[in-house]
C-alpha cells in the first residue's frame, strides 16, 4: 500500500510539476480564458482515454460546483452497463493563477498537497463542449453539455485532440442513455 502511495505521490508532483514550469506541453494548449462560472454546472462525457477505473463507465457525468475558490466536483458513472449501481468521486479542483482558469489541480485524496493536472485544452465559444487533457497525453476527456453528439462533430474533436499528440486509437466513446430528464 505504501509502495503505491509513493508512486502515485510521486507521479502528481512530477505531473503537477511539468504543467507548472511550462515543460513538453506545448502540443496540449491551454483554453485563453474560462469563465469559471460560466464553465460550472453538468458535462457529460462523451469519450476519453479513460484511467484503469473508468474503462466501461456508462453514463458519466462531470459536475463542477464553484465554492470559496475552489472547484467541488462531483463524477457519476454505472462501470459496465446502464444498469450497474452509480460509482461516485468527488475530486477537489484547484485552478492555477495567472492560467485564464484553465490549468487546474485536481486532488482526488483531500489531504494531499498535490493534484493531477487538468487543463481545460479546448473550450466553444458557447461553453456547449470542452476538451480536457494532460500534458503527458495519458487522459483526456471529450465533454458535452448534452449527452448525444454527431459522429461529425466527435471526428472532428478527436482529430483535434490526436493534432495534439495523443494515440486516439485509445480514445473510448462513453454509452450515454438518458431515457427521462438527464441528472
Amino acid at each position: 500500500m505504501r509502495r503505491h502511495l509513493g508512486a502515485f505521490l510521486l507521479a502528481s508532483l512530477l505531473a503537477w510539476s511539468t504543467a507548472a514550469l511550462g515543460g513538453a506541453s506545448a502540443a496540449v494548449p491551454l483554453a485563453p480564458e474560462v469563465d469559471l462560472p460560466r464553465f460550472m454546472g453538468d458535462w457529460y462525457v462523451i469519450a476519453h482515454i479513460p484511467p484503469g477505473i473508468d474503462r466501461d463507465a456508462h453514463n458519466a457525468v462531470e459536475s463542477y460546483v464553484l465554492e470559496n475558490g475552489r472547484v467541488s466536483t462531483t463524477y457519476r458513472r454505472r462501470p459496465g452497463s446502464f444498469e450497474a449501481p452509480e460509482k461516485i468521486s468527488r475530486p477537489i479542483g484547484h485552478v492555477q493563477e495567472g492560467s485564464g482558469n484553465a490549468l487546474w489541480a485536481m486532488r482526488f485524496i483531500r489531504w494531499l498537497p498535490l493534484g493531477l493536472e487538468f487543463r481545460i485544452s479546448h473550450l466553444e465559444p458557447d461553453y456547449s463542449v470542452t476538451i480536457i487533457g494532460r500534458s503527458r497525453r495519458d487522459f483526456v476527456w471529450l465533454m458535452s453539455r448534452s449527452p448525444d453528439m454527431s459522429d461529425d462533430d466527435y471526428a472532428r474533436y478527436a482529430a483535434l485532440i490526436a493534432s495534439w499528440g495523443y494515440d486516439t486509437s485509445k480514445l473510448v466513446r462513453i454509452p450515454q442513455h438518458w431515457p427521462e430528464a438527464a441528472p
